[in-house]
């Protein structure tokens, strides 16, 4: 895997003590599925602050995501142990299961962009035909589009606009009414992971589709802002759902201009810090932790990889501004000697 590898505990409990994988039977400590996520917020967070040491974190996970992938392009998700050994047959870390296949990809391609890798070009290009040879349900679809929207922002439009088009249109066939469905079966979709209204109206700008556009709108109406306004009232939030509720929104709001989405994400945004059944903060400030959601009217007190990454990334301004705070207080530590500081 090699010395600078970097892979993150997969849960933790009230007392930050790392707790396994084990919900259908052990799967292991660390997964592809949350440093592939993380290896995208903190390469973000590098661009925006320009901090190193964000840059450095990226690239560390990046190694454990490449060690992860076999040479037919398919990525296993879990380790078993901290000594490097892989699952490569449980029931969420078989080679080529669909959401950490789709993050692994976007991670490669964000990485591709930032960090200009040698290493990356090759798995990312095996790993991007897998997804275009093989189905996918629309939300595991949508991470496919968000990693193709990535690679088209760097310019590479002729080779993945056709690619795109075909994506998009896969995601808006799999609907009831107006609703976009995770999968075609559904009754009504959960929001874990549902950013089928914020990729479609992403793609919206970038292919010239105003269609696009409107059957997010429509989605978003029927199924999102309806939770936002109750406060996200089910049984059991987690974070995932309000953050893809508040991806939604934000993206509706640069592809319209329009005010309401931007209330609506900042409503969804305040989920975090109590607006919510439980009348509490889920993000704790001071111990720089985001709880696993809101249980029945309480807030659960474990605190897991995915929670705390997809937490920064809904509030990614606040969180930005904090690591630039911190990078200038580093600074004025270090000033005299500022280009070794890592």
């Amino acid at each position: 895997m090699g010395p600078r590898a970097l892979a993150l505990s997969v849960y933790a409990n009230g007392e930050d003590r790392a707790l396994v994988a084990a919900d259908l039977g052990f799967e292991g400590v660390a997964c592809v599925d949350d440093a592939s996520r993380a290896v995208i917020l903190f390469l973000d967070l590098a661009h925006e602050t320009g901090d190193a040491r964000l840059r450095a974190w990226g690239s560390g996970l990046l190694d454990f995501v490449l060690y992860m992938q076999r040479e037919d392009g398919r990525f296993h998700n879990f380790l078993h142990d901290w000594d490097g050994a892989i699952n490569d047959e449980g029931p969420t870390s078989y080679p080529g299961g669909g959401f950490w296949q789709a993050r692994a990809v976007r991670a490669l391609a964000k990485a591709h962009l930032a960090l200009r890798d040698d290493r990356v070009a090759v798995p990312l290009a095996r790993g991007f035909a897998w997804a275009t040879a093989h189905e996918a349900p629309a939300d595991v679809r949508a991470i496919h589009v968000l990693a193709a929207l990535d690679l088209m922002h760097a310019g590479l439009t002729p080779v993945l606009r056709e690619t795109l088009e075909r994506w998009c249109e896969e995601i808006a066939e799999c609907r009831r009414g107006d609703v976009l469905l995770n999968s075609p079966n559904e009754e009504r979709p959960h929001l874990w992971g549902h950013v089928q209204e914020g990729v479609l109206a992403e793609a919206a700008v970038v292919l010239d589709r105003p269609d696009l556009l409107e059957i997010a709108r429509r989605s978003a109406r029927s199924v999102i802002t309806p939770d936002i306004e109750q406060a996200f009232p089910e049984r059991r939030v987690l974070p995932y759902d309000v953050a893809s509720a508040v991806y939604v929104m934000d993206r509706l709001h640069i592809a319209t201009g329009e005010a309401a989405y931007a209330r609506w994400r900042d409503h969804a945004r305040a989920w975090f810090d109590g607006r919510n059944p439980a009348g509490q903060p889920v993000y704790d400030r001071v111990a720089g932790r985001v709880a696993d959601g809101v249980d029945d009217g309480v807030v659960n007190p474990h605190s897991g990889a995915e929670s705390n990454i997809v937490g920064a990334q809904a509030l990614f301004p606040e969180v930005a501004r904090r690591a630039g705070a911190m990078l200038d207080d580093v600074g004025q530590i270090f000033a005299p000697d500022r280009e070794g500081v890592a």
